[in-house]
């Protein structure tokens, strides 16, 4: 398999592409932030509550022409049609793609394999609404009449990241009835820390699981019965403290949950889009199925936008073609989001799964290998935490990292001019990327200091700071169910495009299942099973976990 790193074969305007990054000044963007008066106002969206500024990126009018031109030549707009109508876009699985119609503002019905998916979800959906309000009511309570206090969802993946960035971000909106907890990992001191705390009378457990069989889940859904039953419940008390989502209705039901609160998942509900699903449960009992509701709405809007808008000023398009730019002409090997709000802390972690998941791929729809790069590394943080770390890679570093920073123009949490300072610092680290510090502003900044001849000369080359480092700017004016739900909505449609122009499928992930499968096979080896088959250096791994817990 041959990569070529930077082009993006295919393509007529690639070369030009080429030609043109390439030819970019060093003060690009110095100089046409400085000199281009209406440069905000052809490089902004303004959509479903959000603000897009791309006027910091490395582009004129004639390189986005040509980007989007790739668009229209991948046709994007055929793929966007095909992605809300229910093509089978999953070629692999041969299964639609449609955690879109979850979060739909029509009613419209979307046909799969001839059935409208529609009454299925509106059913589950006010199945979800159903429990919340028997929950906030106190209708539905623990085994000893006390109130549900606490919920614990125990899912992986898709059934945790997404699910705990939105808890985490919406704090401000919590009904003050319900504390969200999660256990994803397999590590036995994950769920230990969890339930040390918690009371089994007031205590909910979701098992999140579409098959019933995910390993780590299983495992500690059972640790969670086991605690339970331990605490002096009966198996009969079992139904008060157990909701499943799952498609695997008879396993749910013999681990001990009522069918009645059994939650569907369907096949064209891939597991990195299931918060819009019955997976979601957790955020509808955190913050309020009505906020629940406009989180729907809010990544329904995106999708709207997404689906109607011309590809020139279409938010998730302009971003994939700006990550475009610089993964292929530019050398980019990752992208760096920076959320400047505590609740979106953990954000990257959920984006890692969205892009990595889905575009960390090499094979095309059709069999053959890719002949370009593919999907970056995700990765990022929270302002202003990041500017005392890896901040400085991006400012005079040797890679091209362009940045995302999410900003919203006000807190749920004022304290002082605090939130001002927050706002304040993510704008400049945007402008520090752009406009850097030229050797002169360095000199005459020393000078300025009363440093001596010699001291300049010594201290100058290491304050420089190159600039033209393309960073975007996403604000909001307040973080929002809503608001909240079109940034994720953004995100995965961003990616979906992405996924387009390479001409890979986006939503399988045959690596991880591979994982999962050797995973499988060694368990009973690292168990005393004859591991005398394996390579030498897994067998001695083996032997040494043996005997350390012989």
């Amino acid at each position: 398999m041959t990569i070529q790193p930077s082009a993006l074969p295919g393509f007529s305007a690639s070369s030009e592409l080429e030609e043109l990054y390439h030819q970019l000044p060093a003060d690009f963007l110095r100089t046409a932030l400085a000199q281009e008066t209406d440069r905000f106002d052809r490089y902004s969206i303004d959509a479903c509550g959000l603000l897009l500024d791309y006027s910091r990126h490395l582009i004129d009018d004639y390189i986005l022409e040509k980007l989007l031109s790739i668009a229209t030549e991948a046709d994007v707009s055929g793929a966007i049609e095909d992605q809300f109508t229910g093509a089978i876009i999953n070629s692999t699985e041969q299964r639609a793609v449609l955690h879109s119609a979850l979060r739909s503002l029509d009613n419209q019905e979307i046909l799969v394999n001839g059935k409208d998916i529609k009454p299925d979800i509106y059913a589950a959906q006010e199945q979800m609404k159903n429990i919340c309000q028997k929950i906030h009511s106190r209708a539905w309570s623990g085994y000893t009449g006390k109130p549900i206090r606490h919920v614990v969802n125990i899912g992986i993946g898709g059934s945790f990241l997404g699910l705990k960035v939105v808890t985490d971000a919406l704090k401000p909106f919590r009904n003050g009835q319900i504390t969200p907890h999660y256990v994803a990992n397999i590590d036995p001191a994950d769920i230990t820390d969890e339930l040390a705390s918690l009371d089994p009378e007031e205590t909910l457990f979701i098992i999140a699981s579409k098959t019933f069989t995910t390993l780590e889940t299983l495992s500690n859904a059972n640790v969670a019965r086991s605690w339970l039953l331990q605490k002096g419940l009966k198996e009969s008390d079992l139904a008060n403290h157990l909701i499943a989502v799952s498609c695997n209705i008879s396993a749910a039901v013999a681990f001990g949950v009522a069918e009645e609160n059994i939650l569907p998942l369907w096949d064209w509900v891939g597991g990195r889009y299931s918060l819009w699903s019955s997976i979601g449960l957790i955020i509808a009992l955190s913050i309020g199925y009505d906020n629940f509701e406009a989180l729907l709405a809010g990544a329904g809007e995106m999708d709207e936008h997404f689906r109607s808008t011309p590809l020139n000023h279409n938010m998730p398009v302009i971003m994939a073609l700006l990550g475009l730019w610089y993964r292929h002409w530019g050398g980019a090997q990752s992208h760096a989001v920076f959320s400047y709000d505590h609740g979106l802390r953990d954000l990257s972690n959920h984006l890692q799964q969205v892009d990595m998941e889905s575009n960390g791929k090499s094979v095309q729809h059709n069999g053959k290998s890719v002949v370009s790069v593919t999907g970056p590394i995700i990765w990022g943080g929270a302002g202003t935490n990041d500017q005392h770390a890896y901040m400085q890679l991006l400012h005079q570093g040797t890679c091209t990292i362009p940045a995302d920073f999410i900003l919203p123009a006000s807190s749920h949490t004022p304290v002082n001019d605090q939130h001002a300072w927050l706002f304040t610092n993510g704008l400049a680290q945007a402008n520090a990327l752009a406009n850097g510090r030229s050797l002169e502003e360095v000199k005459a900044e020393l000078e300025a200091a009363e440093k001596s001849a010699k001291d300049i000369e010594w201290l100058t080359p290491h304050k420089v700071v190159p600039g033209n480092r393309p960073s975007s700017i996403l604000l909001c004016n307040s973080l929002t169910p809503k608001t909240l739900g079109a940034i994720l909505a953004l995100y995965e449609q961003k990616v979906f495009v992405q996924g387009v122009i390479w001409n890979i499928n986006s939503f399988d992930q045959w690596g991880v299942e591979l994982g999962k499968l050797l995973g499988k096979q060694l368990y009973p080896m690292i168990e005393g099973g004859d591991a005398s088959k394996l390579d030498s250096s897994t067998r001695n791994i083996i032997e040494r976990f043996r005997k350390v817990n012989a």
